[in-house]
């Protein structure tokens, strides 16, 4: 009886899928490319460590399987995500890792990213870490978020941003405000349409600025000053 049931159609491309991402030369660029940006091969490859022949098979691999677009401008290859599901797998699946089974930084330099990491950083076009959950807080207390029934802006909520200057894209698919678990905080923080207008602005504003080569970002004197006036986030719970 048992071999006269139908296999599950989705099963092979799930098996794909999972494999395409069960190798840590992989991994190390989907993370990587969780910023949201356009990287070159070779930059990847450094990131990496690996070769850069090694690195372009790897991506020929990630392109096919369409987690990542390719351009090319002249003799550079630049890849990225290939759109907000891409990257939402990704950070979805790393929040699952285990806090305690993740490699201990092995020297100064990575303490000091994971630190800058967890205080607050870009996932794919929205802000994560203490800082994305301190906006996403600040929203819900405010009653300008509600997170009964999943993530929804409130009509105050809707105004804010438009008072605060920020428009919203309601014209395509993807929902208005959604969440996502954040994988060093273990709770949601703000994605979707609002999450990513909000990030935009407050890196377009000097609110926030990129550090380093990672995705980690830290609040400005600016950014501070501004998110108190706006939300009653102090200072002191974003550095």
């Amino acid at each position: 009886m048992l071999g006269s049931m139908t296999k599950d159609p989705q099963a092979p491309q799930l098996a794909r899928l999972a494999a395409l991402i069960a190798d840590e030369t992989r991994a190390t660029c989907l993370l990587a490319l969780l910023d949201g940006r356009a990287w070159t091969a070779g930059e990847l490859a450094r990131h990496a460590g690996v070769a850069p022949s090694t690195l372009s098979e790897h991506l020929g691999r990630l392109v096919t399987g369409g987690l990542l677009t390719e351009e090319r401008q002249g003799r550079h290859r630049y890849v990225h995500l290939a759109d907000a599901r891409a990257a939402q797998l990704i950070e979805d699946m790393a929040a699952q890792v285990e806090p305690g089974t993740a490699r201990p930084p092995r020297t100064l330099r990575e303490s000091s990213a994971g630190s800058a990491m967890a205080r607050g950083r870009t996932c794919y076009d929205h802000l994560a870490g203490r800082l994305g959950i301190a906006l996403t807080d600040a929203l819900t207390s405010r009653q300008l978020l509600r997170q009964d029934t999943g993530f929804a802006l409130t009509d105050a909520g809707l105004a804010w941003f438009g008072a605060t200057g920020i428009p919203l894209d309601r014209k395509g698919r993807r929902p208005l405000a959604r969440a996502c678990l954040d994988w060093t905080e273990r709770r949601p923080h703000l994605a979707g349409v609002a999450g990513a207008a909000l990030c935009r602005h407050a890196l377009a504003e000097g609110w926030c600025v990129r550090i380093g080569s990672e995705r980690a970002v830290k609040v400005t004197a600016t950014g501070e000053q501004a998110l108190e006036e706006l939300l009653g986030i102090s200072g002191p719970t974003l550095r």
